[in-house]
């Protein structure tokens, strides 16, 4: 009798050697064969870095090979039709156990905006939110003004930067239209009203495509709103643009092309929020949402020289937008100001009643706070040690060492402000070892396409992704593996949470603990090297937005570096 699937898999589920581990090639193998042999389970058990011993197998081999197994019933599993939308039951909470957290809620507090109407298009194109919500709501500049030109904008840039997938043209006219009318009928609805932005084009919103930057779904749409967006056109934000992303949220290249840095053509814009780095920094849109899983928002930000706010995992709702990975994904605003950071999301933020993994904190906006009274740390390795000489890459050392240059003037410009930094050193945390969350989770949200080969056109397209290789060989982590990651995930959150003690932020970054831990960052420019931008980086404790945002506030308050404009 031919081997049946589920007794093969009975016996392995048992010891802890389950499909996970198994190569499809074995499995085809064993499915064929009368039986499983001694011989399998050694290979299988090699791929899964286990160590039983040949009696422990061959005591495996009775279950397995015995009729009427009771392994797991894969069949069913993946007959349900478990789409990219389909939640977790698993609830991910970065917040280390015995944590309070304020519920205090006090006003929004902004700086004070005097602003006169700019003489050409082009300096209004590039002014921060701040400044533009001036000029709406003294009745300046109309919403319809704004969105004619930022719309002429992007379809002049585009074919230099390859930064959108499609423009919402229609809708953006009828919003405009309607902000025209309420503004003029004093119906003025916050700082956001009126102003024209762009989405990362893995947000569904009714009416358009949402393609995810890849080939195999550049025909697909959504009958639902995403959460940002409904939240955004509640505030009288108008979307002008679905703006490109890395295929599946990875990298700056996608179906059309690969999106190029507005500072430097040949280079790429970084990603996978790629769109709404170049668009914002271009001066193409008023601002823009992207995402992070592991780097999506504060790399395209450095790249392409704006200010992008990673926040706290569980702060902003993901519903209507693609999943990668359950346990990381984020959302946040990518501007030309930290100030307009936080209006966008002041907005964003908060429980929607979708998604079960944002928790409900306050987020107390104070443009006014003294950051004297915060405790800044600063990372010694980036700031105090000295880069080593390597004859066999000058380049990358000079780079370095001018980005040193550029934070240590970044630290005396805090220091003139009364800021008190003290040098600080991560402890050596294990959050490399942990890295394959991602991939499991990202494996499991694309798991039907993975199984039907839909995504396997995309290595030859203009994207050249590697997804559908990392989603296969991701079924090579046990679901005992990815468990034990998330149990040592919590301990080093722990760990972590106690070695910030009672310091607000630190200056700095390591975006793959950060982004397993859950903590907020942000990026914000400060300077150059060779014509590219270079950032300063400051990561909170978390629910700290508003701390980092402060002082990000405060150093672009007496410097000129967020509001330089790339030679376009």
């Amino acid at each position: 009798m031919a081997l049946n699937r589920r007794r093969f898999l009975a016996g392995l589920s048992a010891a802890g050697v389950g499909s996970a581990v198994l190569p499809g090639a074995l499995l085809a193998v064993a499915q064929d064969a009368d039986e499983v042999t001694i011989e399998m389970l050694e290979s299988a058990q090699r791929i899964a870095g286990l160590r039983f011993s040949r009696d422990e197998l061959q005591r495996i081999l009775g279950r397995i090979n015995r009729p009427g197994g009771s392994g797991p019933d894969l069949e069913t599993i993946r007959a349900a039709n478990l789409g990219n939308d389909s939640p977790l039951a698993l609830v991910f909470n970065p917040v280390p156990p015995g944590t309070v957290l304020s519920a205090e809620q006090h006003p929004m507090r902004r700086a004070p905006v005097a602003v006169a109407m700019p003489t050409s298009d082009e300096a209004l194109a590039y002014l921060p939110v701040t400044h533009l919500a001036r000029l709406v709501e003294t009745r300046q500049v109309k919403p319809s003004e704004l969105t004619e030109l930022y719309l002429a904008r992007l379809k002049r840039y585009d074919a230099r930067l390859h930064c959108v997938v499609s423009y919402t043209e229609e809708l953006a006219l009828r919003q405009a239209r309607q902000a025209d009318e309420e503004i003029l009928a004093g119906n003025y609805r916050g700082p956001l009203h009126g102003i024209p932005w762009g989405a990362k084009d893995l947000f569904a919103v009714r009416g358009t495509g949402t393609t995810w930057g890849a080939s195999p779904y550049r025909n697909q749409s959504f009958d639902v709103d995403a959460t940002i967006y409904r939240r955004l056109t509640e505030a009288g934000a108008i979307l002008i643009a679905k703006l490109s992303m890395g295929a599946l949220a990875s990298g700056d290249r996608w179906f059309g092309g690969r999106t190029r840095n507005p500072w430097n053509p040949d280079q790429g814009a970084s990603g996978s929020s790629a769109g709404p780095g170049a668009a914002t920094a271009a001066g193409l849109v008023g601002f823009a949402i992207g995402t992070e899983t592991r780097g999506s928002i504060i790399s395209p930000s450095t790249r392409n020289g704006v200010t992008g706010l990673r926040p706290t995992f569980g702060r902003v709702s993901r519903y209507g937008a693609m999943t990668l990975a359950w346990s990381m994904d984020k959302i946040g605003p990518m501007c030309r100001a930290a100030e307009d950071c936080a209006l966008v999301f002041d907005v964003i933020c908060g429980p929607d009643g979708h998604d079960n993994t944002v928790i409900d904190v306050p987020f107390n906006w104070d443009a006014t706070l003294d950051i004297t009274e915060l405790k800044v740390g600063y990372l010694r390795a980036g700031i105090d040690d000295e880069i080593e000489d390597d004859p066999q890459s000058p380049e990358r050392v000079a780079g370095l060492r001018r980005i040193q240059a550029n934070n240590r003037a970044a630290l005396d410009v805090l220091r003139r402000l009364g800021v008190r930094p003290v040098a600080f050193d991560l402890p050596e945390l294990p959050s490399g070892a942990i890295g394959f969350i991602l991939g499991t989770e990202a494996a499991a949200a694309f798991d039907q396409p993975t199984l039907n080969a839909e995504l396997d056109g995309m290595r030859s397209l203009p994207e050249q992704s590697r997804w559908p290789d990392s989603f296969r060989a991701s079924r090579f982590v046990s679901a005992v593996d990815y468990l034990q990651a998330n149990r040592l995930r919590m301990r080093i959150i722990e760990e972590l949470h106690e070695a910030l003690g009672d310091l607000d932020l630190f200056i700095g970054s390591s975006v793959s603990l950060t982004n397993l831990t859950g903590h907020p960052e942000i990026s914000l420019p400060n300077g150059f090297h060779q014509g590219s931008p270079t950032s300063l980086r400051f990561t909170g404790k978390l629910f700290g937005e508003a701390e980092i945002l402060r002082l990000a506030h405060a150093y672009q308050a007496v410097t000129s570096h967020h509001l330089q404009r790339p030679p376009l």
